[in-house]
């Protein structure tokens, strides 16, 4: 494994990889890795020839200052599971690297209703800050395939409308999310929960089975609201609840049982902000 911290060297490196062939798959990170992002790397493996994986923490995609100064940080062991995954480079860029002039003031991409719902509801700029820092890594890796996770389902959405704004030959693959025993989602901010938060913080897996389970035809409202009992009772303060169109997240307040439609959760246990989802149908 060969680790990069200057973009031009990760360009010469894979230029001179791709010009003997083969497939190149990307797998971006914030760090503090865990068996998710391992599960990533390994899809990347199996479906390319080259796999990339770059740790950087985002600050333009953090609204809030104090959750950016709080993300956990593992490069040592985070590096070390890469290797021990089988990633052929690693790509570790300072913020003036990804941002020489800085990181504000930078641009905008047209989102649409992705940007106002959810995620972008309760995280004013977040998806703003994805797009920003994704253009600047394709644009230096320029991958043919590209790795996330569905836990962040409204962010693999987002990437892929910028994939299609930015019009880019970019095979999108979203892997599905991997889960402790309990269920609860694996995430790098699970380290930050207390013991008694972490006892506590499988009910959003919990809520999602139910709607899951219960759901039927018809008004979507009173699954919603026992749902959020469930949280309730496991002291969560929550963000949202929503039974939603898989393809645009548009809420669905009637479920006919035909549309594809995912639920999705975003709960405070603390100050830690938890989110999951799960495919209903």
């Amino acid at each position: 494994m060969i680790l990069f911290k200057k973009s031009e060297d990760l360009r010469k490196c894979l230029a001179d990889k791709k010009n003997k062939g083969g497939k190149t798959g990307f797998v971006p990170t914030m760090g503090a890795l865990h068996e998710g992002h391992i599960s990533l790397i390994e899809a990347c493996r199996s479906q390319t020839d080259l796999c990339i994986c770059s740790i950087f923490v985002n600050p333009a995609q953090f609204n809030d200052r104090k959750d950016f100064e709080k993300y956990p940080i593992s490069l040592e062991m985070d590096i070390e599971m890469l290797a021990k995954a089988g990633t052929d480079l690693v790509f570790v860029p300072s913020i003036h690297e990804i941002y020489p002039k800085g990181d504000t003031g930078l641009e905008t991409y047209n989102l649409g209703s992705l940007e106002t719902t959810l995620e972008g509801r309760y995280r004013p700029g977040h998806f703003q800050g994805v797009c920003q820092v994704m253009n600047r890594l394709l644009d230096i890796v320029r991958p043919e395939y590209l790795f996330m996770g569905q836990k962040d389902f409204q962010q693999c959405l987002v990437v892929k409308r910028l994939i299609r704004l930015l019009h880019l030959a970019i095979e999108f693959q979203t892997v599905p999310t991997m889960r402790d025993k309990d269920g609860l989602a694996l995430s790098s901010r699970n380290r930050r929960l207390t013991t008694e938060q972490r006892r506590f913080a499988p009910a959003i897996f919990q809520a999602l089975t139910y709607i899951r389970d219960t759901l039927i035809p018809g008004d979507t409202g009173p699954v919603i609201e026992t749902a959020r009992q469930i949280l309730d009772a496991a002291h969560f303060k929550t963000d949202y609840i929503s039974i939603s169109n898989a393809v645009d997240l548009e809420p669905v307040h009637v479920f006919d049982g035909k549309v594809k439609t995912l639920a999705l959760i975003a709960a405070f246990q603390g100050e830690v902000r938890l989110i999951d989802n799960m495919l209903l149908n």
